[in-house]
């Protein structure tokens, strides 16, 4: 179950950080709030699953989801370049990640 909690603090981490493009420098109140708050449910749900994670592990997946996913919204939603050389370095994060989670004790 942890690792699920995971996971959602890492999808409430792609939403802080794109969120973060909408506040225009915070000027802009609704989108600030947002941001806000899902940067507090990432770190309270990030603090729940490190109950029973290794911190170094969890810490990586949850900012490897983030990078990946906000890199992905960026090119989907900002129209960021698309090159080879950024998929695959998204393709390490995640085999980064892939990894972390299978050779993780819990």
């Amino acid at each position: 179950m942890n690792w699920v909690i995971l996971v959602v603090a890492g999808l409430f981490e792609m939403g802080w950080a794109i969120g973060l493009k909408y506040t225009d420098g915070f000027t802009r109140i609704w989108p600030t709030i947002g941001t806000v708050c899902a940067m507090i449910i990432s770190l309270a749900l990030l603090g729940f699953a490190l109950k029973s994670l290794p911190v170094g592990t969890a810490y990586a997946v949850w900012v490897g989801i983030g990078a990946i996913g906000t890199a992905i919204l960026g090119i989907a939603l900002f129209h960021e370049p698309v090159t080879i050389a950024r998929l695959l370095s998204l393709a390490l994060i995640l085999a980064g990640i892939i990894g972390l989670k299978f050779s993780s004790p819990h």
